[in-house]
């Protein structure tokens, strides 16, 4: 039996993290890391395209909790606590530059998210955490003061547990036999799979500021959109996703979405595009691309509007001037299916937030049982906030136990 002050379960970003603030607010205590993994930190890895996108520019907590579908109001506190701009000092003190990017997220000044790892890992080993991999929890009992947990390996006994295993419906099933509720998970962060001819041969398209919703429902969301092999992804698309990770489930995922394509109502679109009639009335219409869209995408809505390649603008009827402001404006397309994003799987769901004790991030039902990370039911948008509520819940946590 191994003994430890502290065992974290989880050797990801907020479980390193709540190792390394715990052993540097009381060098006296004796930490453990789990992880089942041969190695950890793999998400931080993969993140950001593998530049890790550490957190996001917003300063303001009432503003940065906008940006969590689940776990707005219990971040509130919190994030009094442990902000973005504690992270950035954090990382600063460590050696660690961290740069804005015009979006608002936030990476290290390297651009390569092993720097990050770095960091934890030589943090780690200075203050003595250790770190066991390849190594699972199968059980989780209280005895008295203290906890045990039966490996694969080693059991371990400590006094103070933190789980911060991310999405991992193993430990969830621990957790409920220790009578914690935990919320079905279902994915969050994903792109759209569509199969539409007037796509399909168009991938890597870019439009900077769309428009989407889902028919018959009241999500919507604004942003970049992308055109893929498969259907739509970029920040339009996946805050639809974590927004409606819930509701786009229960449909499952088969559904239909309408795209404003130019950020201008139906009938400003096609007064519009009279007057471009008028200005351009020699030109092919196909030719040349209208309201800035990308000459390919610009093509594919104005044959999809049944008008042909030779057609000059002074040849277009009613008709066809009013299905093309319906597709620059509500164009519809049936969603079939979703895709991961990239490696950066999120999943609503997880530990019921009613039992959990946002000042401490310990539960109300086990004393000295402690909670960071996705582990809980809180997700978010992309941009960093993900890692921000990882980094606050870890450090809060460290900062209970450690006292």
């Amino acid at each position: 039996m191994e003994h430890y002050d502290v065992i974290i379960i989880g050797g990801g970003a907020a479980g390193f993290f709540a190792a390394i603030n715990t052993a540097e607010m009381n060098p006296d205590l004796h930490i453990a890391i789990l992880e089942k993994a041969k190695e950890g930190l793999q998400k931080v890895k993969v993140s950001g395209g593998g530049r890790c996108n550490v957190t996001h520019a917003e300063f303001i907590p009432s503003e940065l909790i906008q940006n969590y579908p689940r776990g707005d109001k219990e971040l509130l506190g919190p994030f009094h606590q442990f902000m973005t701009g504690d992270t950035i000092e954090w990382f600063e003190k460590r050696g660690v530059a961290l740069k804005i990017e015009e979006d608002g997220r936030m990476f290290p000044e390297s651009n390569s998210s092993q720097t990050i790892i770095d960091c934890f890992l030589t943090e780690a080993n200075k203050h003595k955490v250790d770190v066991f991999y390849s190594t699972t929890v199968q059980s989780i009992n209280k005895h008295h003061e203290y906890w045990e947990l039966q490996t694969n390996k080693n059991n371990f006994h400590a006094k103070n547990i933190v789980v911060a295993t991310g999405s991992s419906v193993k430990v969830w099933k621990l957790l409920e036999k220790l009578n914690h509720h935990v919320v079905k998970p279902v994915p969050s962060l994903f792109t759209f799979n569509v199969n539409d001819k007037r796509i399909k041969n168009i991938p890597g398209v870019v439009v900077q500021d769309v428009l989407v919703k889902v028919l018959n429902s009241k999500l919507e969301s604004q942003g970049p959109l992308l055109i893929t092999h498969v259907g739509f992804s970029a920040p339009a698309i996946l805050k639809l996703s974590a927004w409606g990770a819930i509701e786009l489930a229960e449909k499952n995922y088969k559904f239909q979405i309408e795209i404003n394509f130019i950020n201008q109502d139906f009938q400003e679109c096609l007064e519009t595009l009279k007057d471009i009639k008028q200005a351009l009335a020699k030109k092919t219409v196909l030719k040349f691309s209208q309201f800035e869209l990308p000459k390919r995408l610009w093509q594919q809505l104005v044959l999809a509007s049944t008008i042909e390649e030779s057609t000059k603008w002074a040849e277009i009827n009613k008709k066809q001037l009013e299905a093309l402001a319906t597709q620059l404006t509500k164009a519809v397309f049936n969603v079939d299916g979703k895709s991961t994003f990239k490696e950066e799987f999120v999943t609503a769901g997880g530990v019921d937030l009613k039992e959990v004790n946002f000042k401490t991030f310990e539960s109300k039902l086990h004393k000295n049982l402690y909670f960071a990370g996705e582990v809980l039911n809180i997700d978010a948008i992309t941009g960093g906030f993900n890692f921000q509520n990882a980094w606050t819940g870890a450090y809060i946590v460290a900062k209970n136990i450690s006292n």
